[in-house]
């Protein structure tokens, strides 16, 4: 998220919606929050159950597909993730 200040000039000079890439960064952030070893929501997970890591991360797999393809999906149609906001402005 930091780099988001450093990267917005290159994603206007390239072209890319700003609305999808917000988007589509949020998503991104929240694969790697449930994506081991270094998933911070996993040892979230695992203090406040007390179950094994190796448990936790097979539970929260089917998620991070689910988010795989809502990326695929962004990527091929992405008028749906600017559909809302234009809906709402006009």
């Amino acid at each position: 998220m930091l780099t988001t200040a450093v990267l917005l000039p290159i994603i206007e000079t390239a072209g890319i919606n700003k609305i999808w890439f917000g988007v589509y960064l949020v998503i991104v952030v929240e694969m790697s929050l449930i994506t081991p070893p270094v998933g911070f929501n996993l040892f979230i997970l695992q203090g406040m159950t007390g179950r094994n890591i190796f448990q936790i991360s097979a539970s929260a797999f089917p998620f991070f597909c689910l988010m795989l393809l809502c990326i695929a999906i962004l990527i091929a149609y992405p008028s749906i993730a600017t559909w809302l906001p234009i809906w709402v402005m006009s």
